[in-house]
């Protein structure tokens, strides 16, 4: 990915939270939320964050939009270091990087009307008429499927669906660049996630918008992704191109996730590969991988070396000691 391409580079990012304890409060250690995670997106594309509860996605999401703050690393937006702005120095990027959450009815104020929900971040950033706003607010309710007439409506009125659609009238209220989707169909129905991540996928296409999509389901990331990063205990540990990741996985946590994934023929067989026992503690890690415990392919260099994120194809990068990088031949 070219330089004048990229949109959004994340470059060892790295989030602690120290954990307290006893009669002073003295700190007994460290939860390892994120660790030494790196990766880029470009204009228009959608990068999908996936892999078990737990395992930082959202931590990564969050600490992106500085609504955490990292612990170590580099974020670049468009060339420029923001992740040590303060909130002053923060606020002209804000418009461009907005954010879809998981629950529709927790990130709604539940005393404002759907029309103000939605016109409040043109508020914080124009300075326009209330006729223009009403506008903008309107051309955005009907270009998410919502109808004018529900503007004057409280969230509590709007089905699941349709209070996540006026979450992402919201996201697209002040002309982002890159929205930050942090699980956002997992909370809705089977059949309205289908036709949000359709929605999704078109307003991509109308405003040149790029995607960061955090999900646990890999068949809604397949979907809508160009490239999926695969993260296991606060790392990333493959990252690719999604038709290469689903056709061929390279690390065996993600060859056991898709595993897991249903066959809509049944009579379709598929091998299944089992992981066994639990995710080690954030806070206790295991020596070498971290997915050493539960790997059935581990041998002894796995529990004693930590194998390091190598690009073993063009554009496809596995940190697993099954999958070193061939050797380059010299001339």
């Amino acid at each position: 990915m070219s330089a004048a391409a990229t949109l959004l580079a994340v470059s060892h990012l790295t989030k602690h939270y120290p954990v307290r304890g006893g009669v002073l409060g003295r700190s007994r250690g460290h939860v390892h939320a994120v660790d030494d995670v790196s990766f880029a997106i470009a204009h228009g594309e959608t990068l999908g964050l996936v892999g078990e509860s737990g395992c930082g996605k959202s931590t990564v999401a969050r600490t992106v939009l500085r609504l955490i703050e990292p612990t170590a690393g580099a974020i670049e937006w468009r060339g420029q270091p923001i992740a040590a702005l303060r909130a002053n120095a923060m606020r002209p990027y804000r418009r461009e990087l907005q954010a879809v959450f998981q629950d529709p009815y927790a990130s709604l104020n539940p005393r404002m009307r759907a029309a103000d929900i939605v016109a409040e971040p043109i508020r914080n950033f124009e300075s326009a008429s209330a006729q223009a706003i009403t506008q903008r607010v309107r051309s955005l309710f009907e270009r998410v499927g919502l109808r004018a007439d529900q503007m004057t409506r409280y969230p509590y009125e709007f089905s699941g669906g349709q209070r996540q659609r006026l979450g992402i009238a919201r996201a697209l209220a002040p002309q982002p660049k890159l929205i930050v989707c942090d699980e956002p169909v997992s909370a809705l129905d089977v059949s309205v996630q289908a036709q949000v991540i359709n929605l999704l996928v078109d307003l991509q296409q109308e405003f040149g918008l790029s995607y960061l999509f955090v999900a646990h389901d890999l068949a809604v990331v397949e979907h809508i992704s160009h490239r999926v990063a695969v993260m296991y205990l606060g790392r990333i540990v493959e990252l690719t191109t999604t038709r290469r990741l689903f056709g061929n996985p390279l690390h065996p946590y993600t060859e056991a996730l898709l595993s897991a994934v249903p066959v809509p023929d049944p009579a379709a067989r598929r091998k299944r590969l089992i992981i066994a026992g639990d995710v080690p503690s954030p806070m206790h890690l295991p020596a070498g991988c971290r997915f050493h415990t539960r790997c059935p392919y581990a041998f002894d260099r796995c529990r004693r070396e930590e194998p390091a994120l190598a690009e073993v194809a063009p554009g496809h990068v596995v940190a697993c000691h099954l999958r070193e990088a061939p050797a380059r031949e010299t001339h």
